[in-house]
């Protein structure tokens, strides 16, 4: 009996990737409403679990125009870094090959910046 216990503790207490990937999004929209970053209105996780992707979207107040796309090309890849840093976005999923696509919107829904995170490209934005 001890045993069966035992399996199903280890059993229910290993996730794959895709269990992850869910729990990731829902967690991550749940807690949503309390994000603070510069400029953010809203922020929404949006899981592909057959592509293995996370969308991450970041809704700006800010208006589309060349000196704040400028902008956004400094800013996001350090919003970026810092949500890896205080593991708002987890690592562990980046390294089990999980992608995250992460926009940075101007008012109106359009793209300033669009970074795509892998496990490849995930040593270079850690380190800017």
């Amino acid at each position: 009996i001890s045993f069966a216990i035992i399996m199903v503790l280890m059993l229910s207490g290993c996730k794959n990737t895709k269990q992850k990937l869910q729990e990731f999004v829902v967690k991550y929209n749940a807690t949503a409403s309390s994000f603070k970053a510069e400029n953010v209105t809203l922020t929404t996780a949006r899981g592909y679990i057959n592509d293995n992707k996370i969308e991450l979207r970041f809704e700006t107040s800010l208006e589309q125009n060349d000196a704040n796309k400028t902008a956004a090309n400094t800013s996001f890849p350090k919003l970026l870094k810092d949500m890896f840093d205080k593991n708002q976005i987890p690592e562990e999923l980046v390294n089990e090959g999980v992608q995250f696509d992460a926009y940075f919107l101007a008012d109106d829904n359009t793209v300033f910046v669009k970074e795509i995170i892998t496990k490849e490209s995930l040593p270079q934005l850690l380190k800017e």
